[in-house]
């Protein structure tokens, strides 16, 4: 990340430029131009975005809500750490894109610790045991695998990390 200084990630404005984002996947920027403002209204799910060199233009953006995971799911060494119940409460990264403009200068980084952070904020008045994503492709998958997200059982691109993680994360 030392590539760029620390710019501030926001929730996503009526001021920011959503028609000019590319990621290179048309599903994320599809996302982004059409979907994820009615998504916020309906308190689906929360946008962020970091801005790039104008403060409308979005480098990358990232959106959060609530999810569950199937305790049959988790790696047994997870599992049996739990309590008996068949679902437990989770936090979902559901999409994450950076614009190909701005690639391999951390903002993809940038705007998982931020994830990661508010979700951790998040734990202290909702309860979640992870947090969730769902890699889009194989080098998706690679990135989260770096920062310790494991695949759930009998998928190999919906991955989670423990809060309990996260809070190292942080700690340190």
């Amino acid at each position: 990340m030392s590539s760029i200084s620390t710019p501030s990630i926001e929730p996503l404005g009526k001021h920011h430029d959503r028609a000019a984002f590319d990621c290179g996947m048309e599903a994320l920027n599809r996302y982004l131009r059409k979907q994820v403002g009615q998504d916020a209204k309906k308190k689906i799910a929360a946008a962020f975005v970091v801005a790039g060199d104008m403060p409308s233009a979005i480098a990358g953006y990232y959106t959060l809500s609530s999810t569950s995971i199937n305790v049959g799911e988790l790696p047994e060494a997870v599992a049996k750490k739990l309590p008996r119940y068949p679902l437990m409460p989770a936090t979902l990264i559901g999409r994450l894109a950076v614009d190909r403009r701005y690639r391999g200068k951390g903002y993809g980084e940038l705007l998982l610790v931020d994830a990661l952070k508010r979700s951790l904020m998040s734990t202290k008045q909702i309860g979640s045991v992870a947090v969730v994503v769902d890699a889009k492709d194989d080098s998706a998958r690679a990135f989260y695998t770096h920062f310790q997200f494991i695949p759930l059982v009998n998928y190999s691109h919906r991955l989670f990390l423990p809060i309990a993680v996260v809070q190292k994360y942080f700690r340190e």
